[in-house]
Formats: C-alpha cells, sequence, structure tokens
C-alpha cells in the first residue's frame, strides 16, 4: 500500500471530521466517517510500513489535525457558512400603562403575518396576529384587540 493513498485517506477523514465540527451539528456521519478514515490511514501505516513509518504517520495525523483545526477557527474563513446558533432579535413588550398603540390604530404589515408576524404601526414595529386568514406583506391593518401583550389585527377594508 502506498503512502500517497495513506496521506489521501488522512487527509480526507480531516477535511469529513472538519465539516462535523464546523457545519453539521452532532454525530453524524462525516464525522465518525472521518475519525474512521484517519484512524484506518494510521492502521494502514502500521500494518504496510512498520512501526517506525507508522509512528510517524501518527504524530503527522495529530499534529497536522491540532494544526489545520487552529488555522481554520483563527482565520474565521467559515463563520459564513458555520452554524450559528444566537438569536439577537426582540420584540416590543406592550406595558399595561403604554398607550402608544390602541384599539382602532392603522398600521401596516411587515411581514407576512401567518396568522403571527411584524406590524408597523405609529413608526413602531410590533409582533402580531391575525385571526382567521393570513396576510400578506404591505397590507393595511387595523388594531381589533390588545390582550396579554399580544396585537390582534385585521385586514383594513
Amino acid at each position: 500500500m502506498s503512502v500517497t493513498l495513506i496521506i489521501i485517506l488522512i487527509l480526507l477523514g480531516v477535511f469529513l471530521f472538519l465539516v462535523e465540527f464546523l457545519l453539521i451539528p452532532g454525530i453524524t456521519v462525516a464525522g465518525i466517517g472521518g475519525a474512521l478514515l484517519m484512524i484506518g490511514g494510521v492502521i494502514l501505516g502500521y500494518h504496510h510500513h512498520g512501526m517506525q513509518v507508522g509512528n510517524l504517520i501518527l504524530l503527522g495525523t495529530v499534529v497536522f489535525s491540532i494544526l489545520t483545526l487552529y488555522f481554520v477557527l483563527k482565520s474565521r474563513t467559515w463563520n459564513k457558512i458555520m452554524l450559528d446558533s444566537k438569536i439577537d432579535s426582540k420584540v416590543n413588550l406592550l406595558e399595561r400603562n403604554e398607550s402608544l398603540i390602541k384599539q382602532g390604530d392603522e398600521g401596516v404589515s411587515v411581514t407576512r403575518l401567518n396568522p403571527m408576524g411584524r406590524i408597523l404601526i405609529n413608526g413602531e414595529y410590533y409582533e402580531a396576529k391575525c385571526l382567521n386568514q393570513f396576510l400578506d406583506e404591505q397590507t393595511p391593518v387595523i388594531v381589533i384587540k390588545i390582550s396579554d401583550n399580544k396585537i390582534i389585527v385585521k385586514p383594513k377594508n
């Protein structure tokens, strides 16, 4: 077995392991496959080339894996496609004594109300619900009810 084939197996294993670590959450086929390819490449190195070359392949695999992971994380090139679990949006809360919105106010839907969505009333964005139907974007709406921090609207006709 040639050393080139062993190196290709290890490189493919490192690539699959990086895909698992950076892109796919949990333990999936990519991570298991990457680990098996790296371990298989090291075992083939020991089996076909002896103890000394096997030790060098093992050391090279460990060092290459750590350096690759370090430089990939340091370069931040994966941030655009990496899984991100932060939610940084917020919803305006209506307090009982706040009189910015009241029944009968008019506004426009910013997103599709399916049945929940965002609306724009008096220059502020709010989360709203439309009963018994869906509304498309840019549909004029009227507030029909405000209860428990929920704005209920209907289309303006």
